[in-house]
């Protein structure tokens, strides 16, 4: 799958703001500064398409941005971050109750894909999430970030030690991909992926 064209498309902060729902839909969460504006811009090879910032929380909103590619348009989905953000409680309350809604509720998403940065052990907030996604049911993937960053042997090892984590709470790993948006490393596996779900 190849994206030709990405546009953003609008911002919610509640549910029944989003788009209709009448494309297939993939959605990207993870701690904060984990690197995921970069990833979507990496995979849709816009520069600036998602906004980075050197400040963490800087998502705050649903973002929905139109992608068309060879196999039919889709919508990608930038989620706010989990985690460290210096914002309230009730404002970081909002958040979680906004997500929670939306990945629970929107009937087009097919795969929510979870950021982790493969440059620490496994983190109790990321592992914590991927449990709640696995008890609700909702499908989702995990994304190592950041790979250029750690010598192969580090990353081969944090993302067994994630894993292994994981599979003390799960019966099977979700599909598993590793990336780097500085080298374009994992563009491929991971959008040939969200092809093999679009021709679904």
């Amino acid at each position: 799958m190849l994206p030709t064209n990405a546009t953003f498309l609008k911002s919610s902060t509640l549910l029944e703001q989003c788009p209709t729902p009448d494309k297939p839909e993939f959605a990207f969460i993870g701690r904060s500064n984990v690197g995921k504006s970069s990833l979507i811009n990496m995979l849709v090879n816009k520069k600036n398409m998602a906004k980075t910032s050197g400040t963490p929380g800087k998502t705050r909103l649903i973002n929905h941005f139109d992608v068309s590619s060879n196999l039919g348009s889709w919508y990608l989905v930038d989620l706010p971050g989990y985690g460290y953000a210096k914002i309230s409680r009730s404002e970081r309350e909002k958040w979680e109750e906004m997500i929670d809604l939306y990945l629970s509720d929107r009937e087009n998403l097919l795969c929510t894909f979870v950021l982790i940065d493969v440059r620490h052990e496994p983190q109790k907030l990321d592992l914590e999430f991927c449990l709640k996604l696995g008890q609700e049911g909702m499908p989702f993937a995990l994304v190592f970030t950041k790979a250029d960053k750690e010598k192969p042997g580090a990353v081969e090892r944090n993302v067994n030690a994630f894993c292994n984590k994981l599979l003390e709470t799960f019966a099977e790993l979700p599909n598993v991909f590793v990336t780097s948006a500085t080298e374009r490393i994992g563009r491929e596996r991971l959008l040939g992926f969200i092809g093999e779900n679009l021709k679904k």
